[in-house]
């Protein structure tokens, strides 16, 4: 480790702290468009070494997700960060065109997606509504956001972004958060699975290293243990694992687990986080046709093997109706989705771990694909086991779990699965809810509770959570409430485009099923079949021209992308 180095770049960092805090937001625009510009010249390099290091066929349809967890995610970011500032500059409403509204319950919320024409056609049927805490209303909304551009003469600070090693853009979409949202210079220390992604983020970012508001930095957790205490370090932000989390707070062995105990952090300085939880699919009874049973399959298999697993809000447990006479139905589904989408290389350290640990626990679980780490389904998962492994330690890898619970009807099995997934489950990062048009029109008050009940940063109707990590303007992160000393799943939101101060939660709609199927149960979009299905067999084509649209934003892309959706 070069701490001289390091103890550089710091340096760098906070002689230009209060230069940037301070910079007009017309210079910060500029740099947005340069840096937007840069991510597009480099972005096929970086999906191409994502792809090598990952171990995907370079012909496969899931090179999509390197293509839209990727670049697209960061173009798409930084767009709505560019609108944002515009609107602070010119003093208009940040929240202009957008539904503000206040439920029933009094709580604020605003339709944050679909913002734009080209919304509603990329991701037709979809919604987003950020929820604010109790406390924010109408009236007072607008006062909450953007709260470090309400500052007239901010002093600035250094931030230090720890870097995800999953999901390329993590790192980055942090680092805008840093720098456009909190008004601060930062020094992201890459992870090492992903370090590779290096070459493509210095380059991108190159004006803002040149002008000293930026800094990457690499190696292993000693590097990470050397910034998070250094001095010139002000604030932190981690993605990973609630484990890591502790260890840098208060550190490692019996000392650490002593000064958790009695909440004595080794570090005092500001440390937001986002660290992943047990996944949950919630599944309402009701009646579906083949149709559905095959479309839902595969939404949940995409849910689950996404990134083969190593997804934070990856689904970990299936949560079915004891009395549901399809729920087997399901299942068999699920199990022929799987085995047509098959092996997948395991690039993430410790998966085979983490996979082991599971079968150790159930060695009678189903293994449905070959390779070193088969995609493995645990189809009967008591709801009682309280510490079960399935429900506590979060797998990051190819494991599904089921589990079953009373409930006659949507009504109750509603109650009784949203009680099971906030007492028994692991982290409040996301839910996912699916039930179909007709179960849902008749339980409208019932499904509305349990989505305002359901104690997670994000929930998802008849879509998963992932989307809304895709969302700019929408929230990232676990519900509010959690302390350092009972992380779960982390503190504070990333992305938030929008620059909310106070949001409590992101709940995300999308359909139930496809078009033109939609029709006949009265949903009414156009959306095919979703491009983060694993099965969606254009999913890189689609990935591919929906950066390239993210890039420059002309309409000349969309009868590419809307052919290669019907196709998929």
């Amino acid at each position: 480790m070069d701490t001289q180095l390091l103890d550089r770049q710091l340096a760098v960092l906070q002689g230009h702290k209060r230069g940037w805090a301070r910079l007009p937001i017309q210079d910060k625009i500029s740099y947005l468009e340069r840096i937007k510009t840069r991510t597009s010249r480099v972005a096929k390099a970086w999906v191409e070494a994502a792809v090598k290091a990952k171990g995907l066929d370079p012909a496969s349809p899931l090179v999509g997700e390197e293509w839209i967890s990727g670049p697209y995610s960061l173009l798409y970011g930084i767009t709505a960060l560019v609108e944002t500032l515009r609107r602070i500059d010119a003093g208009t409403d940040v929240l202009e065109g957008l539904r503000v509204w206040t439920k029933d319950d009094g709580q604020v919320a605003v339709r944050v997606f679909p913002a734009s024409l080209q919304d509603r056609i990329l991701l037709s049927g979809h919604t987003a509504d950020v929820w604010m805490e109790p406390g924010v209303t109408e009236s007072n909304l607008r006062d909450t956001i953007a709260p470090f551009y309400q500052d007239p003469s901010p002093e600035g600070n250094v931030g230090l972004v720890l870097g995800a090693g999953n999901i390329a853009a993590i790192p980055v979409l942090d680092l805008l958060g840093k720098l456009f949202v909190d008004g601060e210079v930062t020094l992201v220390k890459l992870n090492p699975v992903n370090e590779y992604l290096g070459e493509f983020f210095e380059d991108i970012f190159q004006p803002l290293v040149d002008a000293g508001y930026v800094r990457f930095a690499y190696g292993a957790s000693d590097v990470g243990a050397y910034l998070t205490h250094h001095d010139a370090v002000g604030t932190i932000h981690i993605t990973g694992a609630a484990a890591t989390h502790d260890a840098i707070v208060y550190g490692h062995g019996e000392e650490g687990a002593t000064r958790r105990k009695n909440d004595e952090p080794t570090i005092e300085k500001p440390i937001t986080s986002e660290l992943g939880g047990i996944g949950a699919t919630i599944v309402v009874p009701g009646s579906w046709s083949d149709a559905d049973l095959r479309f839902q399959a595969e939404h949940i298999v995409s849910q689950k093997l996404h990134n083969h697993g190593c997804n934070c809000v990856a689904s970990q447990v299936l949560v079915l109706s004891e009395g549901w006479d399809q729920a087997d139905a399901l299942l068999d589904a699920i199990r022929e989705v799987i085995t047509e989408v098959g092996d997948r290389f395991a690039y993430y350290p410790g998966t085979a771990d983490r996979h082991r640990s599971a079968l150790d626990a159930y060695p009678d679980a189903e293994r449905l694909t070959g390779g070193e780490v088969p995609v493995t389904l645990i189809a009967d998962v008591p709801a009682d086991a309280g510490q079960d492994i399935c429900f506590r330690s979060e797998f990051f890898g190819p494991v599904l779990a089921v589990t079953r619970l009373p409930g006659n009807g949507a009504a109750e099995f509603l109650r009784e699965a949203t009680e099971f997934a906030n007492t028994t489950l692991d982290g409040t990062l996301g839910a996912n809810i699916i039930i179909d048009p007709a179960t849902a029109r008749a339980n409208r008050e019932h499904l509305d509770r349990a989505i305002a009940d359901l104690r997670y940063g994000t929930v998802a109707i008849n879509t998963w959570t992932g989307v809304a990590f895709l969302l700019a303007r929408a929230t990232w992160g676990a519900l509010p409430g959690h302390t350092h000393a009972d992380i779960q799943s982390g503190i504070g939101v990333v992305h938030n485009a929008l620059m909310f101060g106070r949001p409590e939660r992101t709940v995300v709609h999308g359909p139930f099923a496809p078009a033109p199927r939609a029709a006949a149960k009265r949903e009414w979009h156009m959306a095919p079949k979703p491009p983060f299905f694993v099965t969606n067999k254009q999913a890189a084509v689609l990935g591919e021209r929906l950066t390239s649209y993210a890039a420059d934003e002309s309409w000349k892309h969309f009868p590419g992308i809307i052919g290669a959706a019907l196709r998929g």
